[in-house]
């Protein structure tokens, strides 16, 4: 918890807001999501996404088309320009980041770490 907060004090104060920042990171590696399919990755409900979705449109951060296969659901995808936020975003966490971890560990910790980061990620997708 304490490098989470660490690492939000590290984001641009002009940057988009922790919730929309979530969607651009669900949105980016697989391309194309559904509201619904987002809200289940949240762990919401599709409706509390409604104005952080519309905000990304409007912003030109994600576009929204109909479903072909079921005209009741949209689906989402990232634009380029939603693209460059998020890694703008991300960019001045990942240099506080590298620079802490060069300055504040040994090369065997580093390692260790590299190690472990892996062990999460296989944690956090089971």
């Amino acid at each position: 918890m304490r490098l989470a907060r660490r690492l939000r004090a590290e984001r641009p104060d002009d940057g988009v807001t922790l919730a929309k920042l979530n969607v651009l990171g669900h949105l980016q590696p697989v391309g194309a999501l559904t509201a619904g399919e987002i809200a289940a990755l949240e762990r919401a409900q599709p409706q509390s996404l409604t104005r952080v979705l519309a905000e990304l449109e409007a912003e030109g951060l994600i576009t929204r088309e109909q479903d072909q296969a079921d005209r009741r659901r949209s689906i989402l995808r990232i634009t380029p320009e939603g693209t460059r936020e998020l890694v703008r975003n991300m960019r001045r966490r990942d240099v506080w980041l590298a620079s802490a971890m060069a300055s504040a560990l040994t090369p065997t910790e580093r390692e260790l770490l590299k190690l472990t980061a892996g062990l999460l990620d296989r944690l956090a997708d089971s």
